[in-house]
């Protein structure tokens, strides 16, 4: 309810800067009538036009918004009081924007509008709004389900926004959200044959969990305590570790190249130096032909992780969502040694040259390399299907 008149002030909010007074008027408008009028005779307090769109508006909507009140408060529901709150507070607003122009003066007839004091009603529906949404808080926590503490938690949030304090308000408050908030336990499971380090099982689940948390949502990579209940468990599975055999081959090439070999001069018919129209020899360049054997070394390594990550809900226990993840690390090394002109290589492979065989890296090192890899592939499930857990 409170949402709704929020929305109706924002429209007429929006309304009143469209069209005259006189317009929003006809068109039954009363509220934004009432600020276009304001608005002109605050430039204008002779403005004839916004006087009869004021004065005929305020009554109208007083004598609505009173009539509404009458009603709701015959009806009886407790839960009205916020809707009575606002409309009081909707009228007291109205009066005080009027009070910035009048009294006005209209054909030698003064208009002015008795003051109202409305702030004895506000309170006493606010308070009334407040035991409300308590009451009915206390009703939503008997539920005994996420949502309805959630919903109990935005009860008691709104009967503290009326009335500040009240006994027992934050005690109800912490406790609605605690119960409300659903915790998700993320575990690594190795069931591979391959034994991880310590560190390397911390490292993978290094996930930066907090971003992915949310008001009702939290993410949890090691249990509280032992009063702490799960709602959802993320099991990261490895099930194969798979890491080839160091594997080193030989490449060998005859590179071959056309190079730039200095110049000669050119003769003329008699066997004499030529000479261009200034006079210079002439002269043009000379070529040869390289060839070089280049002897590459490739080295190369990898490791594959393979497993899947699997949501599930605890209360009662059921499979949410399961999917397949991998990584893979690659150790490529290249060096080479040459045998013959080394002009003939290019500058790439003349970079080959000045690296030598190197030891290969262990197994343990290549299932390391993984961990970054394999961490993204947990973090794009996680987000992807966060929605899985609320």
């Amino acid at each position: 309810m409170k949402k709704t008149f929020a929305l109706l002030f924002v429209a007429a909010l929006l309304m009143s800067g469209c069209g005259s007074s006189k317009k929003q008027l006809e068109s039954g408008n009363y509220d934004a009538a009432i600020s276009v009028a304001v608005k002109e005779l605050r430039k204008n307090p002779d403005s004839e036009k916004d006087i009869l769109s004021l004065d005929r508006a305020m009554p109208i909507v007083t004598e609505q918004d009173n009539e509404r009140i009458r009603f709701l408060k015959m009806e009886g529901r407790p839960g009205s009081w916020d809707e009575i709150y606002l409309i009081y507070k909707k009228m007291n607003d109205r009066q005080s924007l009027v009070r910035t122009v009048t009294p006005l003066t209209y054909k030698g007839r003064t208009i002015e509008y008795p003051y109202v004091d409305y702030m004895q009603e506000m309170i006493i529906a606010k308070t009334k709004a407040a035991d409300y949404y308590y009451a009915h808080g206390q009703e939503l926590m008997k539920n005994g389900t996420k949502d309805s503490y959630r919903l109990a938690y935005a009860e008691f949030a709104r009967a503290k926004e009326y009335v500040g304090s009240y006994e027992g308000i934050d005690q109800m408050m912490q406790e609605s959200r605690y119960l409300g908030i659903s915790r998700a336990y993320v575990d690594l499971k190795n069931l591979s044959a391959t034994r991880f380090p310590e560190d390397f099982e911390k490292e993978l689940l290094a996930l930066d969990l907090p971003r992915l948390n949310s008001e009702w949502v939290e993410y949890h990579t090691a249990v509280l305590n032992d009063q702490t209940q799960y709602d959802y468990l993320v099991n990261v599975n490895i099930r194969s570790v798979a890491v080839s055999p160091d594997k080193q081959f030989q490449r060998d090439s005859l590179v071959k190249r056309t190079i730039e070999d200095g110049f000669e001069y050119v003769k003329d018919s008699r066997g004499n130096v030529a000479k261009d129209s200034l006079g210079n020899d002439i002269k043009v360049k000379k070529y040869k032909e390289v060839q070089c054997a280049l002897i590459q070394t490739f080295q190369v390594k990898e490791c594959v992780i393979q497993g899947d990550v699997e949501i599930m809900a605890l209360n009662p226990e059921r499979m949410i969502k399961k999917e397949p993840i991998g990584a893979t690390s690659n150790f490529d090394h290249v060096s080479a040694r040459a045998i013959g002109d080394v002009s003939a290589l290019s500058a790439e492979q003349k970079q080959t040259l000045q690296t030598q065989v190197v030891p290969f890296p262990l197994d343990i090192d290549m299932v390391l390399m993984c961990t970054e890899n394999l961490k993204m592939a947990i973090r794009g499930f996680m987000e992807t299907n966060r929605r899985f857990i609320n």
